[in-house]
C-alpha cells in the first residue's frame, strides 16, 4: 500500500480536485491495515524510482508490455511495492479493500495528471506513472507545469526517454530523462552531458537532406538543421560500443520515426561515423543542449514520409544552396534559423567531408579517436 501512503503523505503535491482521491486513499489504508494477515511483511526491497526504458533492457522486478507498441513507444514502469511469491500467496486482498482500490482507480481518471494507477485493483499491481520517477517531494512545480502545457508527443519523449550520460571522454556514467538533460539549470549546476547523434543523408546526386524542426519541439523549434538529430537511448541495442553500433541503431530508429524512412532502406552498416564533437548551446534560456555528438554520414536514395509531430519541412540542397541558406540565417532574412550543432558542423567539417562524399572516399575522413570540443 505504499502507493496509497504516498498519496496521503504527499497531499501538498496534488491540486484541490484531488481531495476526493486522497480521502479514498486514506480509507484504503485504514481498511488494508485492519485486514492484513498477521505476520505479513512487505518485501524490504526499496521502490525503484529511476524509469527503466525499453524492453530490450528490462531489469528483473519491472512490469511492462509492448503489446501494440513498437520498441520506441514501450516503457517499463517501476513497481510501487514488490512482494515475494510467498507473501503474495499468504495475502489475499479482502473484498472491501478491493472495492476501495477500484474506487481509487476510478478517481484517478478524474484527478490531476500528476498521478495514475495501472492494471487491476490489487495491492501488488499498483504502479507509479512514468512521471513519478522521483519521490513526489522532489518533483518540481515547474516540471508539473511543463508536463501539462507541452505537446503530447513531446511530453512523452521528454519524460519517458532516458538519455545516456557520459563524461567528456565519452565513458557512460549513467542515464537521465530527456527532460532533465535539456534543462539549462541542470546542465549548468550538474554538468549533465549526454550522448547524441547527427545524421547527414546525401542522395545519389550528392545533395544533402535538411529538415526544419517542428513548431512543437521543446528545444530549437522551427530551425533548419541536418537530416536527423537525436539521442541514443539507455537501452541495450543503443548502448553497444563496438563499431559505434548503438549510435547507428538509434539513427535508424529516429530516421523512421521522424522522416518515415523504413529501416530496411537504411542498413545500419551503411552509416559511416566520421567524428565526434562536444558542444553546449542554450535554446531559450530555460532549455538547451550539452551533447557529445556522433556525426554519421550515409549516401542513399530514400522515400520520405515526414512525421508532422517532429518535422515542419524537408529539402535537399547542394553546396551553393546551403551557402545561401547560411547567409540568410546570418542576415536574419525570411526568419531562417539554423541549429547550433548544424552550424558548428558546417563551419568546421562539412565542406571538406562533402568533397569525400563526391569522390567516394568518406572512409579516408574518419576520425573517431578525437573528440572535438567546440564549446
Amino acid at each position: 500500500m505504499e502507493f496509497a501512503t504516498a498519496l496521503v503523505t504527499s497531499s501538498s503535491f496534488f491540486t484541490k480536485p484531488d481531495a476526493c482521491l486522497l480521502s479514498i486513499a486514506a480509507r484504503t489504508l485504514r481498511c488494508y491495515s485492519s485486514a492484513k494477515p498477521s505476520g505479513f511483511q512487505a518485501s524490504p526491497r526499496p521502490i525503484r524510482h529511476r524509469l527503466q526504458s525499453r524492453t530490450s533492457h528490462r531489469p528483473s522486478g519491472f512490469l511492462g508490455s509492448t503489446t501494440g507498441h513498437r520498441e520506441t513507444d514501450s516503457c517499463m514502469l517501476p513497481r510501487a511495492a514488490v512482494y515475494s511469491d510467498r507473501e503474495k500467496a499468504s495475502a489475499r486482498t479482502p473484498t472491501h479493500v478491493s472495492a476501495n482500490l477500484t474506487r481509487l482507480h476510478a478517481s484517478l481518471s478524474l484527478a490531476s495528471p500528476a498521478i495514475r494507477i495501472a492494471s487491476a485493483p490489487s495491492a501488488s499491481r499498483l504502479l507509479l506513472s512514468p512521471r513519478q520517477r522521483s519521490a513526489p517531494s522532489s518533483m518540481t512545480m515547474a516540471a508539473v507545469a511543463d508536463e501539462t502545457t507541452m505537446d503530447a508527443v513531446q511530453r512523452r519523449l521528454m519524460f519517458e526517454d532516458e538519455c545516456i550520460l557520459v563524461d567528456e571522454h565519452d565513458n557512460v556514467i549513467g542515464h537521465e530523462s530527456k527532460y532533465n538533460c535539456h534543462l539549462m539549470e541542470k546542465i549548468e549546476s550538474e554538468n549533465l552531458l549526454h550522448r547524441a547523434f547527427s545524421v547527414f543523408l546525401f542522395n545519389s546526386k550528392y545533395e544533402l537532406l535538411l529538415q526544419q524542426r517542428s513548431a512543437t519541439k521543446v528545444t530549437f523549434p522551427l530551425v533548419w538543421t541536418n537530416t536527423c538529430c537525436s539521442h541514443p537511448l539507455y537501452r541495450e541495442s543503443e548502448l553497444i560500443a563496438e563499431n559505434y553500433l548503438g549510435a547507428r541503431n538509434a539513427a535508424q530508429r529516429k530516421l523512421s520515426d521522424e522522416l518515415g524512412i523504413p529501416a530496411e532502406d537504411l542498413p545500419v552498416d551503411q552509416f559511416i561515423p566520421l567524428g565526434r564533437m562536444l558542444y553546449k548551446a542554450p535554446s531559450d534560456g530555460k532549455w538547451g543542449e550539452h551533447e557529445l555528438d556522433y556525426l554519421l554520414f550515409i549516401i542513399r536514395d530514400v522515400k520520405l514520409l515526414p512525421n508532422p509531430d517532429e518535422v515542419a519541412g524537408v529539402k535537399y540542397v547542394n553546396r551553393d544552396q546551403l551557402k545561401d541558406l547560411v547567409k540568410k540565417a546570418d542576415a536574419g532574412e525570411d526568419g531562417v534559423k539554423l541549429s547550433p550543432w548544424f552550424r558548428l558542423v558546417v563551419n568546421n567539417f562539412l565542406m571538406k567531408w562533402w568533397d569525400h562524399v563526391e569522390k567516394g572516399t568518406l572512409l579516408e575522413a574518419v576520425d573517431m579517436k578525437t573528440i572535438h570540443k567546440l564549446v
